[in-house]
């Protein structure tokens, strides 16, 4: 199912990581020179040097595409020593503020370690339980079979995982389309779990942090008003663009049979990660940030299972490699000074779809709770739904491109996968014109009000 990297010649590889161990070894030089140089951290064109540092990682993995891992690591490295010399990371000096910083990041670290590893050998479960072999029986043909498809990967997210119901998507195109997936339809995949889980507590980590929180779910699922729009509006030219790369095979009757006991296994391991997740968050919330509870039940229910229907382990060194990158760039962001976000606002709100799509959404979700004010739908949609926009904008794309290598590319993605941004941008004024920006308060919260414009005062009359 996965296919492998493109091959290189030795001749033609020695440019990429010549320039990454150069600018490496430059970063490295540089940070203790400004140490050196300079009191404050310093700023280009008043943008904190952290950000210039992130942007610079970026950048990196959008260029060197090959070379994601490396440039990654060596991002972190980077930002993390500059980090230690200049803030201390605001708890202590050098390294034990470092270690301070992981050690309140390590939950969700070891959450997005398991659920990835665990979904990469779920979604072999389901493909070899031969359930998409058999679905086109039940999809139109043409590009309606494809679009069907992507309303199936949005119905299933708002109750699973995005993570798996991105991965699920994945391995059903994999087998209707002939293993030739359009990077346009990828981006649409991952589209489609994001916009799915983004009205629902309990279908996107964001979501089920504001829950946490103290945000009813009632005031999360009016972003289903954007994610049913957008996914009329990328899920057709995806479709489309699919249908001529690879048109959906034909069923053929008395071909595989179903395994209904790896449907099970699938089911199991999935029921086991809701229901962990519904029963934290509803009885133990105030210890959800302790211990990575939801991704150890995907582990241990794999494990349960395993003499049911033996895992494909060999898939777990190169989920293993995208997990790490993952984990590497969540890590950076969260070492990033966004000590305050604009005021809260429908612009605001529109303006972190666009950041999701580089800086990872969780931070972002936990930093507009603690400022409030916001309209928690609007929000939910946009924090959810813009990581679709880049490849490793969410959990779900770095997820998928485990499956797909060809979609680690920054520049195809976003050409190929256009409609999603177009999509979000006409979605979202769709949600502000029908539903409006209406700002509510969290549980136990003052109620939010809105600024009057201060009236001139009455000249006493003579």
């Amino acid at each position: 199912m996965r296919r492998e990297e493109q091959k290189i010649p030795s001749s033609r590889v020695g440019i990429g990581p010549r320039l990454g161990i150069a600018g490496a070894a430059f970063a490295f030089w540089l940070v203790p020179a400004f140490a050196v140089a300079a009191t404050d951290p310093p700023t280009v064109l008043g943008i904190p040097f952290d950000f210039i540092l992130f942007a610079l990682t970026l950048l990196g993995v959008a260029l060197f595409h090959h070379h994601t891992l490396q440039v990654a690591l060596t991002g972190l490295g980077t930002i993390a020593l500059y980090k230690m010399v200049f803030t201390g990371f605001k708890t202590g000096d050098g390294l034990p503020g470092l270690l301070s910083h992981l050690a309140h990041e390590w939950v969700i670290l070891a959450n997005l370690l398991c659920l990835l590893l665990g979904f990469a050998l779920l979604s072999k479960h389901f493909e070899d339980s031969h359930i998409p072999s058999v679905l086109p029986k039940y999809l139109p043909g043409q590009a309606k079979g494809a679009f069907a498809l992507l309303a199936m990967v949005f119905v299933l997210s708002s109750f699973l995982d995005n993570i798996a119901a991105a991965l699920i998507g994945g391995t059903m195109a994999h087998t209707v389309f002939h293993g030739k997936v359009h990077i346009g339809y990828l981006a649409a995949i991952v589209a489609a779990s994001n916009a799915g889980g983004s009205g629902s507590v309990v279908g996107d980590t964001t979501t089920t942090m504001m829950w946490i929180d103290g945000v009813s779910p009632a005031e999360v699922f009016h972003a289903y008003v954007a994610a049913v729009v957008a996914l009329v509006l990328f899920g057709i030219p995806a479709a489309l663009q699919q249908n001529k790369f690879s048109p959906l095979i034909a069923y053929k009757p008395g071909g595989a049979h179903v395994d209904w006991g790896r449907v099970g296994v699938v089911a199991f391991i999935l029921v086991t990660a809701i229901s962990t997740n519904v029963y934290i968050n509803l009885r133990h919330a105030e210890i959800a940030d302790h211990f990575p509870f939801i991704g150890v039940a995907v582990a241990l229910a794999i494990l349960v299972s395993a003499p049911l229907r033996k895992p494909d382990w060999s898939l777990l060194p190169d989920a293993t490699k995208g997990t790490v990158f993952l984990l590497a760039l969540v890590t950076c962001a969260s070492m990033m000074p966004v000590e305050k976000l604009p005021v809260a606002s429908w612009p605001s709100a529109m303006g972190l779809g666009f950041i999701s799509a580089v800086f990872d959404n969780i931070p972002l979700t936990a930093l507009a709770l603690k400022q409030g004010g916001y309209d928690w739908g609007m929000l939910a949609y946009t924090v959810g739904f813009g990581g679709s926009m880049i490849w490793f904008g969410s959990s779900a794309g770095v997820a998928l491109s485990n499956m797909y290598p060809d979609a680690r590319n920054v520049g195809r993605w976003v050409y190929q996968g256009w409609h999603v941004a177009v999509a979000y941008v006409i979605s979202f004024l769709v949600l502000l014109a029908v539903m409006g920006w209406h700002p509510t308060p969290k549980r136990g919260d003052p109620p939010v009000t809105t600024p009057t414009v201060a009236q001139p005062a009455e000249i006493p009359a003579h």
